[in-house]
């Protein structure tokens, strides 16, 4: 009689286990996409591009991913509730036309015209984001609109108004003025902190507060009930419509953040910036292991997408890749993200979170 305690394995549970190997390596490989993915692609960079391992590069590239990785973040927990958001891009446009109107302008109130400071600039920007994801989140909820076309929606109606701030033209020398208080606006995009790019120290906090919102608090809890199953979560009690309202005026502000960030750093506001900012925003984040299918995903996933994103865009420029080749190659990318995504879930890919 064979010992339960000690199962001797037959030929046919050897066989599966021998099979089961198979699926499980490529399960494990799909799941660590991203990290393999920033592995190769840093190993590929580092011997064909020249200067691409200095100091100054990595700090240029640091800034770059910083500003993928603020849209991505937004971008997370809308996906994670199921959704998408196309508008980012027009709306970082926008809040740093807002800005730059706002510094060179000023604010007609009763016919007199008001030169906020800096920090009540980038509040009213920022604002500005914050406004458009609610409408967002409005038209996704109360109306039925669906995501993809709410967004698209929005993506046209603001960049139309940041054409429309200055005629199409660009916002040049935000530098302020001493005799209206609004100087120093530079400060936020091109200052450093211990060597290292003030937009690479705010985005890094807002991931590590957006990963702990995501992990551990009962609103990230709600976000990836709402993507897994949006009836059962209501069901359940969840205030599904405030869930999906709130993910999508988070994508908004942090676009938003993203247009004073680049506004800030170039010292000028144009409103075509920001353009495609959405794809690479989607990639990093498929890229990240998130699910486009809603409930699965984190945030440091999204981190790891947008390093792989970042340091593609910049390892193609120091290497003279034409921009036309660029734009096929991260378009390759995000379609090989959405195919690993899709097999990702036939395998059953667990519900990650944080």
């Amino acid at each position: 009689m064979a010992d339960s305690a000690f199962p001797i394995p037959t030929d046919r549970t050897a066989v599966a286990d021998r099979s089961a190997e198979g699926p499980a390596l490529g399960a494990l490989l799909i799941r660590l996409r991203a990290l393999i993915a920033l592995l190769v692609v840093f190993a590929f960079f580092s011997v064909l591009a020249p200067n691409f391992l200095s100091l100054g590069s990595m700090l240029i590239m640091a800034k770059h991913i910083a500003i993928i990785a603020a849209l991505g973040i937004g971008m997370t927990y809308v996906i994670l509730t199921g959704g998408i958001d196309l508008s980012v891009g027009s709306i970082a446009g926008l809040s740093g036309m807002v800005a730059g109107a706002l510094i060179l302008n000023g604010l007609t109130v009763a016919g007199w015209v008001i030169y906020p400071s800096i920090p009540l600039v980038m509040l009213i920007a920022v604002a500005v984001g914050g406004l458009i994801g609610l409408v967002n989140g409005t038209l996704v909820t109360r109306f039925g609109v669906a995501p993809f076309i709410a967004t698209l929606g929005m993506m046209y109606v603001a960049r139309g108004a940041a054409l429309l701030l200055s005629d199409g033209a660009t916002f040049p020398n935000l530098v302020g003025a001493p005799d209206f208080g609004n100087e120093g606006f530079a400060v936020l995009g091109a200052s450093r902190l211990l060597g290292v790019p003030l937009p690479v120290w705010i985005v890094g906090a807002l991931a590590l507060v957006a990963g702990f919102v995501a992990a551990r608090t009962p609103f990230g809890r709600y976000v990836y009930a709402v993507g897994g199953n949006a009836r059962a979560a209501l069901l359940s009690g969840v205030r599904v419509s405030r869930i999906q309202t709130a993910v999508y005026v988070i994508s908004g502000t942090c676009a938003a953040l993203v247009g004073l960030l680049v506004a800030s750093d170039l010292v000028s506001a144009h409103p075509a910036s920001g353009q495609s900012f959405e794809l690479s925003a989607i990639a990093a984040v498929v890229l990240g292991g998130a699910s486009l299918a809603g409930g699965r995903g984190t945030i440091g996933g999204t981190i790891i997408g947008a390093c792989v994103i970042g340091t593609l865009g910049d390892g193609m420029v120091m290497m003279g890749v034409s921009e036309f080749w660029q734009m096929v190659i991260k378009g390759t990318v995000i379609v090989a993200a959405v195919i690993l995504d899709q097999l990702q879930g036939r395998m059953g890919g667990s519900g990650d979170r944080g």
